[in-house]
């Protein structure tokens, strides 16, 4: 039976390290790092998750905004808003939650948040950086995903690794992080010939494809780590992952939840990254990858 790797638990540690480094910057650089959320329109989601973006600054010790814009805001005005808060010398981080209304360009809003303000990781700039092996912000989810293998004290270096999925929020970085590592990976995606085949090759198997219970046990190599970056709801309309958790779980050796795995990690790398966006403006200078 595997092992569940505690999302929840491993964030609570993470966000306990960020509140312990606040008041050290503070000290030392004579404010506190600051975090600007700023939602477009009323997603009932995103809403969600931008109030427990806004808790976890709050419980961190550090500063942070809430700026709540109307869904019809044009997209010249959402761009001036972000270019005020670029120029903004107290401001350290800037999210936009996404999704945006339809007739707002995300790549173009993207491309806007300056880079070294990017606590999202998806700036150009910071792409090219994770691809390039150069310093760089690395998105959340990625960096959460990694700390969640980490705690189980897995060694990566020559391992399998296959991760379902090849968004360019979850699924490419976090191959590049694992590429990183040294683990020899494979990108799969919900049109791979075989999947099942592929899947079970995977001393390590990262899902991040948004289908419910795509994954089940028969597809899973006995022992491999299990990461389900999946948020999708099953036919009795109950929070499920990708993966088909009652079968997958007696096959893996580790095995993340849904919900309390990979998402409280996220949020908990979002203070992560507010305190390396703090420290790249402070020194001029982007954090090790």
């Amino acid at each position: 039976m595997g092992n569940i790797i505690d999302g929840k638990a491993l964030s609570q540690v993470v966000k306990d390290e960020v509140k312990a480094e606040v008041p050290v910057l503070e000290a030392r650089y004579g404010r506190k790092p600051c975090l600007v959320v700023i939602i477009v329109g009323e997603n009932p989601a995103s809403q969600v998750y931008v109030r427990n973006k806004v808790k976890a600054a709050a419980y961190t010790g550090m500063e942070s905004r809430l700026v709540e814009l109307p869904a019809d805001i044009s997209e010249a005005a959402l761009l001036e808003q972000i270019s005020a808060l670029n120029n903004d010398p107290l401001v350290d981080g800037i999210l936009v939650q996404l999704p945006l209304p339809k007739h707002i360009d995300e790549e173009k809003v993207i491309d806007t948040i300056a880079r070294e303000k990017d606590v999202d990781g998806f700036h150009p700039g910071n792409v090219a950086g994770l691809w390039l092996g150069k310093d760089c912000i690395v998105p959340c989810t990625p960096a959460g995903i990694m700390r969640l293998i980490d705690s189980v004290g897995v060694e990566l270096k020559g391992k399998q690794a296959v991760v379902v999925g090849r968004s360019n929020i979850v699924g490419k970085p976090v191959a590049k992080l694992l590429l990183d590592r040294h683990a020899t990976v494979t990108i799969a995606h919900s049109r791979t010939a075989d999947l099942g085949a592929v899947c079970r090759t995977a001393d390590i198997l990262v899902l991040a494809v948004g289908k419910a219970k795509l994954i089940t046990g028969d597809m899973i190599k006995p022992g491999a780590v299990v990461i389900d970056v999946g948020m999708n709801r099953d036919e009795e309309g109950k929070l499920c992952g990708d993966v088909d958790f009652a079968s997958a779980q007696p096959v893996a050796s580790w095995i993340t939840p849904v919900p309390g795995g990979v998402g409280p990690m996220t949020i908990a790398m979002l203070m992560k990254n507010t305190i390396a966006c703090f420290l790249a403006r402070t020194h001029s200078t982007f954090p090790k990858k």
